[in-house]
């Protein structure tokens, strides 16, 4: 199969090179004309998105926006003026619900498959270091599989379309929410002497025993079903009230505010599945 792409920024500039190396790249479009000389093994761009569509059997979009896809798909030198029923666009590029149904209209229209693929790991594109998220129906995406072999380290289906684009919105979201614990704990950190840089590295070593943010996403624990499984999160939940006592304790000490970790403080059942609502405030 191959494989064209649009956009040659971070992610798209790295998922071309890998298709280079894989044999697999059809050429490249990027409006800036000198977009892909830097990059190892890629040809120059092409005239129009229309060009390589026609030249591809996938196209990988990776621009920025919703209206930088819709401007690559539309037109007569757009993507869907050289499309052909059946042929697969990849679009890598983060954008609302609501702007996926305003391109995934454009793509129905033409009778080509549109997956939606958000993708965590942009800083190792090249490397075959991207892991995608793809709503799809199961023909769309294994007609695809052979482009995402040629640059992703995995795939992931979450289901049909919009899926991959909803992941990749909840996955963003809990990033960002952690970033902002991170900081709000790192004032406490600085305040009690602590090198907060230095329990990054712990954090990392520690992530394949402890877990992620959502280790406990399943639905809240039935005691009636599962006495055990029931008994074990509720001895977690007063180890962990215990631990964010003492952070309290701590910050109030250095007279550091903590709102969020007061807000998981009041939630410790709600965190752990234990309840299926949490507290507000």
């Amino acid at each position: 199969m191959k494989t064209g792409v649009i956009g040659l920024g971070q992610i798209g500039g790295g998922i071309a090179v890998c298709l280079a190396r894989a044999g697999q790249l059809a050429g490249v479009y990027d409006v800036r004309k000198g977009a892909s000389d830097a990059l190892e093994g890629v040809p120059s761009v092409v005239a129009s998105p229309a060009e390589l569509a026609r030249a591809s059997d996938a196209i990988v979009i990776a621009v920025v926006t919703a209206q930088q896809t819709i401007d690559a798909l539309s037109g007569d030198d757009g993507v869907l003026a050289g499309s052909r029923p059946g042929q697969s666009i990849i679009l890598v590029a983060t954008v609302s619900l609501d702007d996926l149904a305003r391109i995934r209209a454009l793509t129905d229209a033409k009778g080509v498959d549109l997956l939606d693929s958000g993708v965590v790991g942009g800083f190792h594109s090249a490397q075959n270091g991207l892991i995608c998220l793809v709503g799809a129906g199961q023909d769309a995406l294994d007609r695809a599989r052979p482009a995402f072999d040629g640059f992703a380290r995995y795939i992931v289906h979450l289901g049909g379309p919009g899926a991959g684009m909803s992941g990749k919105v909840v996955y963003n979201a809990i990033y960002a929410t952690s970033l902002c614990a991170g900081r709000e704990v790192t004032k406490m950190a600085d305040a009690a002497g602590v090198d907060a840089a230095k329990l990054e590295r712990v954090f990392q070593d520690s992530g394949d025993s402890v877990g992620g943010p959502l280790r406990f996403v399943a639905a809240p624990v039935d005691a009636a079903i599962d006495p055990a499984a029931a008994e074990r999160r509720e001895e977690m939940s007063r180890m962990l009230a215990k631990d964010l006592d003492a952070a309290l304790n701590l910050a109030k000490a250095h007279d550091v505010a903590l709102p969020m970790v007061e807000h998981t403080r009041r939630n410790v059942a709600f965190v752990l599945g234990l309840t299926p609502q949490e507290t507000i405030p």
